[in-house]
């Protein structure tokens, strides 16, 4: 039997299931590290969101792709502002709608939506086109987290499919900056010995604010040389290739509690090949 991280400190950039990943660091035996990376800000202005609700309304869409259930649930509530949350609904009903994994399915099951397609694992992008390129309808939406995915955008057209996007919210650097700032730091130090990304948007806001400290090539250094990386899965992997970051670990899921369990299983064997001295443990 593994025995697990057995006092590996690892460390993680999770935002908002930050207290799920402590503990799932914990339960296996490690000694963790989160900082929030992340904050989800809704866009000020919402005419946008109102004019893509009359387009919805007016049967102009005859599928929709919903990217997260965060996403969603904003989208609801800002088209809440203007029209009953009932209509909205209904006008779901009678679409065609793709689901990028559990998250939108939740979302949609909590507003009595049953009818929906999930795309199957790792439910990225590239997974959404072949199950689009199945299905007849050709007027397509996509409901966008944080940032455009224009990869996808022309997967579709090139389908043949006219395409629109709706994104209501953007990622940006949390309020209190301090416990990135301290991730920062213990990266640059090696005071950690695995690392776990989740989401894109952790690496490009660990680099940002390296950067801004002045210890971004130490970061890099650390990343590509010293720390066992685990990514949840192809999207995040992807991300970390392009930078340099080829990771270690990659689930057979990708799902956090599976990475984390895929970390503690295999980091210390590849700690040992990357650093092949004793590794300094904390409690």
């Amino acid at each position: 039997m593994s025995e697990g991280f057995a006092g590996l400190r690892v460390l993680a950039l999770e935002s908002r299931r930050a207290g799920v990943m402590e503990e799932a660091i914990r339960r296996h035996g490690g000694v963790p590290f989160v900082a929030a990376s992340v904050k989800e800000i809704p866009f000020a202005q919402h005419e946008e969101a109102h004019r893509w609700a009359e387009r919805l309304f007016a049967g102009e869409f005859d599928l929709l792709i919903l990217m997260t259930g965060v996403g969603l649930s904003f989208l609801r509530d800002v088209i809440a502002e203007r029209y009953p949350v009932e209509r909205f609904v209904d006008a779901l009903r009678r679409i065609t709608l793709v689901c990028r994994g559990p998250k939108p399915v939740a979302a949609l099951h909590e507003m009595g939506v049953p009818n929906r397609i999930i795309v199957p694992e790792p439910n990225s992008w590239r997974e959404i086109v072949p199950v689009v390129a199945a299905r007849p309808e050709r007027r397509i939406s996509i409901q966008e987290y944080g940032r455009a995915n224009p990869q996808l955008v022309q997967a579709l057209r090139e389908l043949g499919a006219e395409v629109s996007a709706i994104s209501i919210y953007r990622w940006a650097l949390p309020d209190d900056q301090t416990p990135l700032r301290e991730a920062v730091r213990r990266i640059a130090a090696r005071e950690c010995d695995v690392v776990l990304f989740t989401t894109s948007i952790q690496l490009i806001h660990l680099l940002e604010v390296a950067e801004e400290m002045g210890v971004e090539a130490a970061v890099r250094q650390a990343l590509a040389e010293d720390l066992v990386i685990g990514s949840v899965g192809p999207v995040m992997t992807e991300t970390l290739v392009d930078y340099g970051f080829p990771p270690d670990i990659v689930p057979e899921h990708p799902k956090l509690p599976v990475l984390v369990r895929a970390a503690a299983e295999s980091a210390r064997s590849i700690l040992a090949r990357k650093q092949p001295f004793p590794t300094r443990k904390c409690g």
